[in-house]
Order: C-alpha cells, then sequence, then structure tokens
C-alpha cells in the first residue's frame, strides 16, 4: 500500500479533508462489471463478480445537525466547527454532487455472504443464489491517512444500493442514535470498534418502520410507525468482514467464474493490507500469509468476545456479515448492555439462544470456521498448510478459554483464574438476581462483608438467610485470594479492579429516552449520554450516579423496545 500525505494540522474544512483521500479499496479491487460509471445503481440486482459497485448515496432531504464525536474529531485532527460546515454537512448527509476534487462523487457499495452461525444461507439473498446479499444501506465514501492511520468513512442509511433486497435503504433516528452513541461508548470501555463521526437528521423526511405500541409486552412489533430518516457516518480502518471473505470464498470453491480464485486472493491480501500490515510481512509467500493471518484473527477475536462478556455487551447477531473481518465490533443492530445477569440474556426477540450472553464465544468460534473454510481454496495445493490451517481452526476453543479465564481473573482481581469460585459466583449470581455492573462495580470497593454488595441485587429487602449465608462463604473464599494485605495494596488492587469493571454503561433503558427526546428536536440527552458514556470508568458527579449508576425500575423489565427489540431498522 503506498505512502500518502497525512494531516499534521488541523482540519477546519472540506477541501483539507479532501487532499487527504487515497482509496486503495476501489483502486487495488475489482469493480462490478456490471456497474455504471455514474453510480446511478439503486435497484436490487444480482452482482456475479467485482469486489464492490460503484454507487451515489441517496442524500437525506432537508439535512441537519444533531451531534459528532467531539472525541473522535479530535483524534482525527478535525476542528469542531467541521460538524456545522454546510460543504461537510452535504457530504456526510449523502450528497456527494458538489465535493471537492480529488474527493469522489461516486461512493461504493459490497457484497458478502451469509452464515447463521456456521451455517450457509442463501434465501435472504432474494434470487437465491447469494449474488444480491451485501452493503442494503451502507455506503463507504471516503478513504485516507488521517493523523498517519488509515480510515474508510460509510454512511449508514446513504439509500438503496443493488443489494438493497428492495428496501429503502434508510436509517432511522431510533437506531441511528444508538449506534452513534454505542460506538464511542464501546471505544471509551477500551474495546476495538468502529467509531462514530457525525449524525444528521432529515428536518422532512420519514419513513414507515416495524415498532411496538406503548407499553407492550410483545416479541414482535404490531404498529407501522412513522421515523425520522437519518445518517450516522461510521469509521474504521476497513469494513471488511467475515461474511465478505466468505462470499469470494463460495465462489472459488465453487468456480462460480474464471476470476473467482484470483478475486478471493486479491480480497484476503487487501485486508492484510488494510488490517494486519504491522503483524504479516507483504514478502511472505502466499500460504504463510495466510496461515498467519488466521491466528492473528483468532486472536483479535477471542480477545474481542471476552472483553463484550467483561462489560456486559452482548451483540444480539453475530452472524458472519456482522463479523469484522479486522477483530473490532461491528454493526450495531439489536445489541444490549446487560442489567440483570443471565447467561441467555438475548436482546434481539429473532436471536435465539445461539447468539445469547454467554454463547458468544461459541458464536465467534463458528463465524472463524466460516472466515478459515473461505481461505481454504489458497492453500488447495499445499496439502501441510490445510492441515495448519486445520490445527488452527481445532485449536480456537483452548484459545478463547484461556482469554475468558484471564478475564475473569482480572475481573474479580485475582492473580490467577479459580474454577469453583467462579461457579459458585455464577450460581449465585443467578439465584440472587444480580445487576451485572453494579455488582462488579461494588465488589472492586475490595468490600469486607456482603451488605455493600446487596445494592446490586433485585431484590428489595433481601433476607434470604441461607443465600446471605453463601454469599458471605464466597466473599471470604475470595479474600482470602487477593494478593493485597496492606492498606496500600488495597488501594492499588481497587483502582485496577475500577478500571476493568466500569460503572456506567449504555443500558437500553438509557437510549430510550434519548432518541423519544430527539424525535421532539430535543437533543440534550444525546449531548448527556456523550458525555457520561464517554467516561465509564470513572466516578463521577452525584447527580450522573443518582440518575445512571442503578438498577433497571422494575416497570421497565419485558416492555418491549426497552427490555427486547426487533432486528433495528
Amino acid at each position: 500500500m503506498k505512502t500518502t500525505q497525512h494531516n499534521t494540522e488541523t482540519i477546519h474544512t472540506l477541501d483539507e479533508l479532501a487532499a487527504l483521500v487515497d482509496y486503495t479499496l476501489t483502486q487495488t479491487l475489482h469493480a462490478d462489471p456490471e456497474a455504471t460509471q455514474n453510480g446511478i445503481d439503486h435497484a436490487p440486482r444480482e452482482v456475479y463478480s467485482g469486489h464492490y459497485v460503484p454507487v451515489n448515496p441517496t442524500p437525506i432531504k432537508d439535512p441537519h445537525y444533531l451531534a459528532h464525536s467531539k472525541t473522535f474529531f479530535k483524534e482525527l485532527g478535525f476542528a469542531n466547527s467541521l460538524a456545522h460546515d454546510e460543504a461537510f454537512m452535504r457530504m456526510f448527509s449523502g450528497d456527494l454532487s458538489q465535493v471537492p476534487a480529488p474527493l469522489k462523487k461516486v461512493g461504493w457499495a459490497t457484497g458478502y455472504a451469509l452464515s447463521i452461525y456456521g451455517t450457509e444461507y442463501y434465501q435472504q439473498c432474494p434470487f437465491g443464489t447469494g449474488n444480491g446479499y451485501g452493503d442494503g444501506r451502507a455506503v463507504s465514501i471516503f478513504e485516507g491517512m488521517l493523523h498517519g492511520r488509515r480510515w474508510e468513512m460509510q454512511l449508514k442509511g446513504g439509500g438503496r444500493t443493488p443489494y438493497c433486497r428492495g428496501a429503502d435503504g434508510r436509517a432511522v433516528l431510533r437506531s441511528s442514535i444508538r449506534e452513534f452513541l454505542a460506538q464511542e461508548h464501546m471505544y471509551a470501555l477500551g474495546i476495538p470498534t468502529s467509531r462514530s463521526l457525525t449524525l444528521y437528521a432529515s428536518a422532512t423526511e420519514k419513513v414507515k418502520r416495524p415498532w411496538f405500541n406503548q407499553g407492550s409486552y410483545s416479541r414482535d412489533p404490531e404498529v407501522m410507525i412513522d421515523e425520522t430518516v437519518a445518517i450516522t457516518t461510521r469509521v474504521a480502518p476497513s469494513f471488511l468482514r467475515v461474511g465478505q471473505i466468505e462470499l469470494f470464498g463460495r465462489r472459488a470453491r465453487k468456480r462460480e467464474h474464471p476470476k473467482a480464485l484470483e478475486e478471493l486472493e486479491m480480497i484476503v491480501l487487501h485486508l492484510i493490507a488494510r488490517e494486519y500490515s504491522e503483524a504479516i510481512d507483504t514478502h511472505l509467500p502466499l500460504e504463510e500469509k495466510v496461515l498467519l493471518l488466521a491466528t492473528e484473527f483468532q486472536n483479535r477475536l477471542t480477545s474481542l468476545v471476552a472483553n463484550w462478556i467483561r462489560v456486559g455487551y452482548c451483540q444480539g447477531n453475530f452472524n458472519s456479515d456482522n463479523c469484522a473481518a479486522g477483530g473490532f465490533t461491528l454493526d450495531y443492530g439489536p445489541f444490549g448492555f446487560i442489567d440483570m445477569f443471565d447467561p441467555r440474556y438475548q436482546p434481539w426477540t429473532g436471536g435465539g439462544v445461539h447468539f445469547s450472553f454467554f454463547n458468544q464465544p461459541q458464536a465467534a468460534s463458528r463465524n472463524f470456521d466460516v472466515f478459515c473454510k473461505a481461505l481454504q481454496p489458497l492453500l488447495a495445493s499445499n496439502e501441510f498448510a490445510l492441515a495448519k490451517l486445520d490445527t488452527i481452526v481445532q485449536n480456537f476453543p483452548k484459545v478463547m478459554e484461556e482469554k475468558l479465564e484471564e478475564m475473569w481473573a482480572s475481573k474479580l482481581g485475582l492473580s490467577a483464574f479459580d474454577t469453583t469460585l467462579f461457579k459458585e459466583l455464577i450460581v449465585l449470581m443467578i439465584e440472587t438476581s444480580v445487576d451485572y455492573t453494579l455488582f462488579f462495580r461494588e465488589l472492586s470497593e475490595l468490600p469486607e462483608e456482603i451488605s455493600p454488595l446487596v445494592k446490586s441485587f433485585y431484590v428489595d429487602d433481601f433476607d434470604d438467610e441461607k443465600l446471605l449465608t453463601r454469599w458471605q462463604a464466597w466473599l471470604e473464599s475470595w479474600k482470602s485470594q487477593l494478593h493485597a494485605t496492606t492498606p496500600e495494596a488495597r488501594q492499588i488492587l481497587s483502582a485496577q479492579m475500577k478500571r476493568i469493571n466500569p460503572k456506567y454503561t449504555l443500558r437500553e433503558w438509557f437510549l430510550v429516552p434519548a432518541y423519544q427526546q430527539a424525535a421532539r428536536e430535543d437533543y440534550t440527552l444525546i449531548t448527556e449520554l456523550q458525555e457520561v458514556m464517554n467516561a465509564p470508568y470513572d466516578e463521577q458527579s452525584k447527580e450522573t450516579e443518582e440518575k445512571y449508576y442503578r438498577e433497571k425500575p422494575s416497570h421497565f423489565f419485558d416492555i418491549a423496545g426497552i427490555s427486547h427489540v426487533s432486528c433495528s431498522s
């Protein structure tokens, strides 16, 4: 990948941003040979080959500013005023018609395949072939170097593409606010993730979406409602997914066209260049690169999932197409942060136990299997390399278990994982109905007895003597394993645990009022949640603690749109 100019000064205008573009994906990979030159390609159709389709986004009508990530703007070297700049806002609300050169007036969308828990699916494609499934409403519009790092910028809700499957290509205010806030919160939690740049909404354009009646307990949407159209710009080193590599692996395996194997090799090498260049030497033979890629991705994916569980995050819909090949969190659709601890917690009504909270390691393993299967055609002539790849695949559960045990030990402040202590804790947490975030944060204070932990129990006036006795016995066993005998050592350990166990997480019942108020053009809560959730480990004001460091109110349990959601639109 060529060396390009990157910014050292603050960017105040779109012209200054334009000078930093470097479109490596569109310059080094194959475009769909049947695509149009002008990007007017918005009807569902089969895409038989090529790595991307040139397509221009559809601007939202009458866009206005809602929010931007000041944290990320600073990292990129953007002036905060840029978010309000007319030309910048026009571009990032979908209108590329007036962008200054060398910015392109046409964006790009990509196809990918779908595997659900390791099983290949084709029926989600309207043609039943897998050639019509991909970025149906996500259009990338920028790639370049900013402060020494390569970033791709993608409009979520940027209009129809050939992969839209008949949908309208839009995102609504509700889901856009959720994703905008969640990405930056996840970054603040120290977990690899796509990032949020800007959030713009239309003052006039609305679309219909299925949703729930107010106060409903229904598992399925009951009504069609009008919702405001919005576009959030998400940013990542790339948006290459396991499902994307899988698509080209399938085509190569089935020899769907003469260039299928070549296109698989091209996209795998592009993935390495975009996401793994620091770990994989470009001069190595292809087979060695592929094996290193599998090993590196395994390490990232296992670490990612262990961290999700550490902070109480459930992806909800962890298909291969929602799994970033760079090993970071991507696609904040029906995600959720857990309230009352339940290993089977699943925020998405369509997700099932296979994507539930404690089953995320198994779901990751299935996605890793899919990824490595897609790599196999590149190693077909080398039996030794194929055997090594198989060994890497078989090793995934062991690596995942090691990462989880390391995570649980750090979450509990222990120098080594203790199976018996951990299993008893899980049983107690389930039997007592414990708030996951509150419990571990209170434990980080290194309490001498059980009463400080009771504030995390979802039971008023907890008085089960047998359970309290078991809790006290567990606490004594836990304390006996802590290597902190002096006040100074205890203070250090407590601080360490507080950097592992967040005080604040972005629970759904915090998000609902934010997007409800935003629908009335009141964006106060969006700004407030940005501030609180961008410092999730910090002790904040008493007012913030009273509002956001508390158990989920009982009247929110089982309520549709709060305790569970349909696939976010």
